[in-house]
C-alpha cells in the first residue's frame, strides 16, 4: 500500500501534535457517525474528538460518556440526564462495529491517492455556515480542486432542482448561474443529473468557479456520467464531501448531503421541482436556516414546476427570473450591474489527509 504524504500532518505545517491527532480523529469519525449524526455532534463537541473517540473504542458505558460530559461542563437535569444517557447508549451500539483500524488506515490512503484536503472546523477555509447546523453539523470536510474555492462559500448561491429537468428548466439555469458567475457569485450544487449539472457547466463556461456537495465519497464521483465534469470543476472550484472515500452514495445520504448545500450558501434557488423534488429537502433545510430562497416559476401546465409554484404560493420563497432578482437575495448586494466580491479570506497551509502515524493513534 502507498505511503500517506509525509509533507503535511493532518493539522498543516504548523500545528502541534494534538492539533493533528484531534483532526485525525474527527476523519476517523466521519467513516464512523452518518451525517448529521446529532449525538456525535454533541458528545465531540463537549469532550473533544479524540476523547470521545476513545470512549467509543475503550468501551466506556453511556453513563460514564454522559458523565464525562457533565465533568466538562454540560449543564443537565435529571431527566433530561436519563434521556441523554439512552441516547448515546443506542449510539455507541451504532459506532462500535465500524470502528476498524484497518478500515480507517485505508480511507486515508485513498484521500491521498486521489488529492484530497481535509477541513474541519477553524480552518481558514472552513465553509462557516455549515456551524449553523450546530450538532448537525458535519465533523470535516474532504475536498478535491481548489481549497481558497471554499473560502468563497460564503458568497455563494445554491441551485438546485429537478434531475429530469425539461429543456426550459435548463435554459433558465444557464442563465442565472451564467449571470450569478459574472457578478463573482459561486455557484453550489450537487453534482446531479438536469439541473445541478445545467448549473455547474455554465458557471464554468463563464469561467466561474463552481462547488459540488456529493452524497458519497470525494473517490466515489456519483453519477459517473459526470466524471469529466467533475475534473472540470476541480481546476477553479471543488467536489467536496462530509463522507470518508469508500463511502457509497445512498438515498438517505443524498437527503442529508441537501441540509450542506443550503448551509454553506447565501442564499438558495430551486429552478424546477415536480410535488416530491429532493430539491425540495434543500430548499426545507434553507428555510429551516433562515436562509434567503427563491423560486423560478414555470408553466402552470408543467408538473415539472409544481414543486417551485407551491413554494411560491406558500410565500416561502421569493419569485425568481433572472440573476438580478437573485442578488437581491444577498446581503450587502448594492445594485444591478455591480460586481460581487467575496471578501479576501486569510491564507492558511492547505492540508493533506493524516498521516499515517496520527491516523492509528485515532484508532488505536
Amino acid at each position: 500500500m502507498a505511503a500517506l504524504r509525509p509533507d503535511a500532518s493532518c493539522a498543516g505545517a504548523e500545528s502541534s501534535d494534538a492539533d493533528a491527532e484531534e483532526v485525525a480523529a474527527r476523519c476517523t469519525w466521519s467513516g464512523i457517525a452518518e451525517p448529521g449524526d446529532r449525538v456525535a455532534g454533541a458528545v465531540i463537541g463537549v469532550l473533544g474528538a479524540c476523547a470521545a473517540l476513545a470512549s467509543v473504542v475503550d468501551g466506556c458505558s453511556a453513563d460514564a460518556v454522559v458523565g464525562a460530559m457533565v465533568d466538562a461542563g454540560l449543564h443537565l437535569e435529571a431527566d433530561g440526564r436519563a434521556a441523554l444517557v439512552g441516547e448515546v447508549d443506542g449510539a455507541l451500539e451504532r459506532w462500535r462495529p465500524r470502528v476498524v483500524r484497518t478500515e480507517a488506515l485505508a480511507r486515508l490512503h485513498a484521500a491521498c491517492a486521489v488529492g484530497a484536503r481535509v477541513l474541519v472546523p477553524g480552518d481558514a477555509h472552513w465553509p462557516v455556515g455549515a456551524d449553523d447546523l450546530g450538532p448537525h453539523a458535519p465533523l470535516v470536510l474532504w475536498c478535491t480542486g481548489a481549497p481558497d474555492a471554499m473560502a468563497a462559500l460564503p458568497r455563494s448561491v445554491a441551485i438546485v432542482g429537478a434531475r429530469a429537468a425539461t429543456g426550459y428548466g435548463e435554459h433558465v439555469t444557464a442563465e442565472l448561474a451564467a449571470g450569478l458567475v459574472d457578478r463573482g457569485v459561486v455557484v453550489v450544487s450537487g453534482g446531479a443529473y438536469g439541473i445541478d449539472g445545467a448549473a455547474h457547466r455554465a458557471a464554468i463556461g463563464s469561467a466561474g468557479r463552481t462547488v459540488a456537495f456529493l452524497a458519497g465519497g470525494v473517490d466515489r464521483l456519483y453519477p459517473s456520467g459526470h466524471s469529466e465534469l467533475f475534473a472540470r470543476m476541480r481546476r477553479d472550484g471543488a467536489v467536496v464531501s462530509e463522507l470518508p472515500c469508500g463511502a457509497s452514495p445512498t438515498r438517505w445520504r443524498f437527503l442529508l448531503r441537501n441540509r450542506l448545500i443550503a448551509a454553506v450558501s447565501a442564499a438558495t434557488v430551486v429552478v424546477e421541482a415536480g410535488a416530491r423534488s429532493g430539491s425540495l429537502n434543500t430548499a426545507n433545510h434553507a428555510v429551516a436556516l433562515e436562509r434567503p430562497l427563491g423560486a423560478v416559476p414555470g408553466p402552470v401546465t408543467s408538473v415539472s414546476s409544481s414543486g417551485c409554484h407551491r413554494l411560491l404560493r406558500e410565500s416561502q420563497a421569493v419569485c425568481i427570473t433572472s440573476a438580478d432578482d437573485v442578488m437581491e437575495l444577498l446581503p450587502g448586494w448594492s445594485g444591478s450591474g455591480a460586481r460581487f466580491r467575496a471578501p479576501e479570506a486569510p491564507h492558511a497551509p492547505s492540508r493533506t489527509a493524516p498521516s499515517a502515524p496520527d491516523a492509528a493513534r485515532a484508532v488505536a
